[in-house]
C-alpha cells in the first residue's frame, strides 16, 4: 500500500528525479513539477497529501506554491526546501503556513522523518487556522506579556511556532524567563496533552548528563545498576526543554546534533537504536557565536539550533512592563499567603521602575514576595520594598545597536521622571516643578513611558 501521495517540485531536473525515483521506493506516490505553473496544475488535478517544494524556482518561489495550496483550503501539507537558510526565511516560511524548513542538501535520513512527522498530522496548517479561531487569545500568562514592542514580536514569532515542530532557540541574560517561554510554546502546541520535560544542561556532570538525557544501560558505567530511561525518552510525543545547552561539553554536543537531525540515539553503554518524535527548545545565557569561534561550541550544531531564535530583552529594557508583572506577582503572593494587598503605592511603583534589574524578572519577582511576606502596609509602600532598590542609584544605560536617538532615550527619561516621583513622594505638580515641565506634559510623558501610568 503506497505510504502517501505527494508533489515534488524542484526546477533540477536531475536532483529532481534522482528525489523522486528514491521516495517511489520508500512506498510514496510521487507527481513531479519543476515550475510554480507546473505545480499549480498538478494540485489543480489531484488531490495529494503532502508538497516538498524548493524555494527558489525559475518561475517564480515555493512561497507561491504554498499560496495556491492554502487557497485550494485542502489537507495538504507543504514542507520547503532550501539551500540558503536563514531565521528570517524559517520565520517567513512558519508565517505562511508551512509545516517545515528543510536544508540542502537534503539527506535522505532526514528527508523520511520530515515526512513521517507530515503524514502522522495531515491538514496541519487548515486545522491549525480553525483551532486559533475557537481559542482564546494565545500566551494571557500575564508573567510573560507586555507593552514592550520586542515583546510583542516575541508573541508572534511563539504563536507561529507553536504548532510546528521547528527547533526553539531562546537566548537572554539570567531570569529573563527562558522557562515561561519554552513552556509557553508547549502549552500552545499540538503536544500539550504529552510530556513537558526540563533540563537544566549545567546542573550535572558530562558523564551523569548524558545519562540522563539518553538513559544507560545495566553495567553501562560504575554504578550503573539496572537500566534507565533517559529523558528524551520521557519526552517522546512531547516537549524537551533544554536550559544551559552552552555548558554542554564536546562530546554531548555530538550527541545533540544527532539527535536532532534523526531523532535517534542508543542508551550510554547500549546497541540498540531508539526513535523518538520530541520537540527541542533549547536555552542560553552564553553568546554560542562566540562560543563557535572560540571553539567551545560545535558549528554545525550552532547553524542547527539556530533556526527559530527568540532573544529575551533584560528587564531594564522594558520598564514599561514592570507595573503589570509586579502585579501579577503581587496577585500570586496574595493568592499564596491569604494576605490583602491591593497593590503598590505611586512611589513604590516609581522606585519599581527605577531600578536596574540586575536579577531581571526572578529578582522582581522575589522582591515582590518580600513585600508581601514582610511589609506592613496595604498598598505596599517603598520601606517594603529590599533596601537595594531605595537606595540604588540612578540608572542611564546605552543605547542599544541600531537604536533611534528618541528611542533611546525613552529609558533615561523614564527613570529621570520614575526617580523625581519617587523623591516627592507621588506629587504631582512638584515633580512637573522640578523637571521644568507643566503638569499636562508631565501626565502624557507618564503615558507614554509607563510610568505608574495607571495611578496618574
Amino acid at each position: 500500500m503506497p505510504r502517501g501521495s505527494l508533489l515534488l517540485v524542484d526546477d533540477d531536473r536531475l536532483v529532481l528525479g534522482a528525489m523522486a525515483d528514491w521516495l517511489r521506493d520508500q512506498g510514496y506516490r510521487v507527481v513531479e513539477a519543476t515550475s510554480v505553473e507546473g505545480a499549480r496544475a498538478r494540485l489543480d488535478q489531484s488531490r495529494l497529501d503532502l508538497v516538498v517544494c524548493d524555494i527558489r524556482l525559475r518561475d517564480g518561489s515555493g512561497f507561491d506554491v504554498l499560496a495556491h495550496v492554502r487557497r485550494q483550503a485542502r489537507p495538504t501539507t507543504v514542507i520547503l526546501v532550501t539551500g540558503y537558510a536563514t531565521v528570517e526565511t524559517a520565520i517567513q516560511a512558519i508565517r505562511a503556513g508551512a509545516f517545515d524548513l528543510l536544508t540542502k542538501p537534503l539527506e535522505d535520513r532526514q528527508l523520511e522523518v520530515a515526512l513521517e512527522r507530515a503524514m502522522r498530522h495531515p491538514g496541519l496548517t487548515a486545522e491549525g487556522d480553525c483551532l486559533r479561531d475557537q481559542l482564546e487569545p494565545r500566551f494571557a500568562n500575564r508573567a510573560i506579556v507586555g507593552k514592550d514592542p520586542r515583546m510583542r514580536e516575541i508573541f508572534e514569532i511563539m504563536d507561529r511556532v507553536a504548532d510546528t515542530r521547528a527547533t526553539v532557540l531562546i537566548t537572554g541574560e539570567s531570569g529573563t524567563g527562558k522557562s515561561l517561554i519554552a513552556r509557553a510554546i508547549h502549552r500552545h502546541s499540538r503536544r500539550r496533552s504529552g510530556p513537558f520535560v526540563e533540563v537544566a544542561c549545567g546542573a550535572l556532570p558530562d558523564t551523569l548528563l548524558e545519562s540522563e538525557l539518553f538513559g544507560h544501560v545495566d553495567g553501562a558505567f560504575t554504578g550503573a545498576s539496572g537500566s534507565k530511561r533517559g529523558r528524551f525518552m520521557q519526552a517522546d510525543q512531547g516537549t524537551i526543554f533544554l536550559d544551559e545547552v552552552g555548558t554542554s561539553s564536546p562530546s554531548l554536543q555530538v550527541r545533540l546534533l544527532r539527535i536532532l537531525q534523526d531523532f535517534e540515539f542508543e542508551p550510554v553503554g547500549g546497541t540498540q537504536t531508539f526513535r523518538v518524535d520530541t520537540r527541542v527548545i533549547l536555552a542560553t545565557n552564553d553568546d554560542l557565536a562566540e562560543a563557535v569561534a572560540a571553539g567551545r561550541f560545535r558549528q554545525d550544531l550552532y547553524y542547527r539550533i539556530n533556526v527559530i531564535r527568540i532573544e529575551l530583552p533584560p528587564l531594564r529594557e522594558r520598564r514599561a512592563d514592570i507595573p503589570a508583572l509586579a502585579q501579577h506577582f503581587l496577585q500570586q503572593s496574595v493568592a499564596q499567603t491569604g494576605k490583602r494587598i491591593a497593590g503598590f503605592s505611586p512611589r513604590a511603583l516609581a522606585l519599581l521602575q527605577s531600578y536596574a534589574w540586575p536579577g531581571n524578572i526572578r529578582e522582581l519577582q522575589n522582591a515582590v514576595e518580600r513585600a508581601v511576606l514582610l511589609g506592613r502596609h496595604d498598598p505596599i509602600l517603598p520601606e517594603d520594598l529590599p533596601s537595594e532598590l531605595r537606595h540604588a542609584p540612578l540608572q542611564v544605560p546605552c543605547a542599544a545597536k541600531g537604536q533611534t536617538l528618541k528611542k533611546a532615550l525613552e529609558g533615561p527619561e523614564r527613570q529621570i521622571i520614575a526617580r523625581a516621583l519617587h523623591d516627592h513622594r507621588g506629587n504631582r505638580n512638584q515633580t512637573a516643578l522640578q523637571l521644568g515641565i507643566n503638569r499636562t506634559t508631565l501626565y502624557k510623558k507618564m503615558k507614554r513611558l509607563g510610568v505608574d501610568a495607571h495611578s496618574a
